[in-house]
C-alpha cells in the first residue's frame, strides 16, 4: 500500500470518502497547530474538519459532529514524513 494520503478521509462506514484499510493502519490529524484524535472526517485542500462534540450521539448512534475551518495536517502514523520531524 503507498503512503499517499488522501485530500479527504471519513470515518464513517456509509460515506464515499471511508477507506478501510488506510484508517487501520492509522492517521494523525494536526488542525490549528494541535494535533486531534476526535476528527470523524478532514478535507485538506477545503481546509475543514468535523469533530465529534462530546459524547452526544444523533439518532442513528453516530457522534454529533461540527464543521470547523482552519489548516489541516495529516500524515500516516509510524512514518517517517510527519509534520513532527520538521524541527
Amino acid at each position: 500500500m503507498s503512503d499517499t494520503i488522501p485530500d479527504r478521509l471519513s470515518a464513517t462506514p456509509g460515506s464515499p470518502y471511508y477507506d478501510e484499510a488506510l484508517l487501520e493502519r492509522g492517521i494523525s490529524v494536526r488542525f490549528k497547530g494541535e494535533e486531534r484524535n476526535n476528527v470523524e472526517e478532514y478535507c485538506i485542500s477545503e481546509g475543514w474538519v468535523r469533530m465529534a462534540v462530546g459524547k452526544t450521539l444523533d439518532r442513528k448512534g453516530r457522534p454529533m459532529t461540527i464543521k470547523v475551518s482552519g489548516p489541516v495536517e495529516v500524515w500516516i502514523k509510524g512514518t517517517e514524513t510527519s509534520p513532527d520531524t520538521e524541527a
